[in-house]
């Protein structure tokens, strides 16, 4: 989970074989307030995850699956869904973070967790 200016707030991992849609609403309580937008991609494509968004106060820009009917999906507010790819590709700078170095889910949790404070660290030294 990144805030709008596309610094990490929260991370769950989840199974390499498990999708991520049944952890993100929990994700979403990590939030210190209620967003504006929320934005994902296709993968959260999911009515029910829609509808918790609009339930805490948010809006869903959340394209349709391909095989369903539209939904209003702003493109400009879509757009800015790049920031979390930029997030990521920040922490990856981090060998240990783009190789999963570390073995056990709870060390690479704390890696993730140390790349992401320094990238914070990064933005307030600038």
């Amino acid at each position: 989970m990144a805030e709008a200016g596309g610094h990490a707030v929260s991370f769950a991992l989840a199974p390499g074989q498990a999708h991520e849609l049944p952890i993100a609403p929990g994700l979403l309580g990590c939030l210190p307030d209620v967003p504006g937008w929320v934005v994902g991609d296709r993968g959260l494509a999911s009515h029910s995850f829609r509808q918790h968004i609009w339930d805490l106060g948010a809006r869903p820009a959340i394209p349709a699956k391909r095989n369903e009917d539209p939904v209003a999906c702003p493109p400009w507010v879509y757009h800015n869904r790049n920031r979390v790819e930029r997030l990521w590709a920040r922490l990856k700078e981090w060998r240990a973070v783009a190789t999963r170095y570390e073995k056990t889910a709870r060390a690479f949790l704390g890696v993730l967790c140390m790349a992401a404070t320094m990238d914070w660290l990064k933005v307030a030294k600038d």
